[in-house]
């Protein structure tokens, strides 16, 4: 998922310029979409198939941790019935007994260290989403500001930008002012040197919270 927030970048090489400039028209003025330039980078690709990667796992961690969370919950059901059969001895009721409470000793703890996983897993996982798109994001910038060198641009707004009420920052400018097909040919010209995307293993969890043993 695109971030609006972070592709809603103007950026700007003066704070002040007197009024007769843009009278005079001496003001060289240029737009990028960022939104679009992110979208187009290869490396956003790349990003999100990490990040799908790591759900995929965490999903498969998490589906493991909740089988054996049914099994254990299973065998409780299964020594509550026990427990209630009539022919059942003393001390076979006594030792299933302390058998269950054991188990459900230990289901609780399950119950405990799926719900910090899945927290964890979360919170990681949105941590490494975040750098991977503000790492692109940096990048995309900088090459858009060797483009403003380069071209000796005076201000460059980003035709992606929103305002707080919803509307366009940007409401109208010549198409011939555009570089955003520039910035995304060097983006993804092959060979070109950039920074590795985080590889370290997250994951996230479905929400499903882990079933009660009936009968504790």
């Amino acid at each position: 998922m695109l971030m609006k927030k972070l592709l809603s970048i103007a950026l700007t090489s003066l704070v002040a310029l007197p009024v007769a400039a843009f009278a005079q028209g001496t003001l060289k003025i240029g737009t990028v979409d960022m939104q679009r330039a992110f979208k187009e980078y290869s490396k956003t690709k790349d990003a999100e198939a990490k990040i799908n990667d790591a759900k995929n796992a965490a999903k498969k961690e998490y589906d493991d941790r909740a089988d054996g969370y049914k099994k254990a919950l299973d065998e409780i059901n299964n020594l509550n019935k026990q427990l209630d059969a009539p022919a059942l001895s003393a001390d076979a009721k006594t030792q299933k007994a302390k058998e269950r409470d054991d188990k459900i000793a230990n289901i609780k703890n399950m119950e405990r260290e799926i719900t910090e996983f899945r927290q964890t897993r979360e919170r990681q996982l949105q941590e490494q989403a975040m750098r991977m798109r503000e790492g692109i994001v940096k990048e995309i910038t900088d090459v858009v500001m060797e483009k403003v060198k380069a071209n000796r641009m005076d201000l460059v707004f980003d035709k992606s930008g929103m305002s707080l009420n919803g509307v366009p920052v940007l409401m109208y400018a010549p198409e011939n002012v555009d570089f955003t097909n520039d910035i995304v040919t060097v983006l993804n010209k092959p060979g070109r040197a950039t920074s590795l995307i985080p590889s370290e293993k997250t994951a996230t969890s479905p929400s499903p919270s882990p079933a009660k043993a009936s009968k504790p």
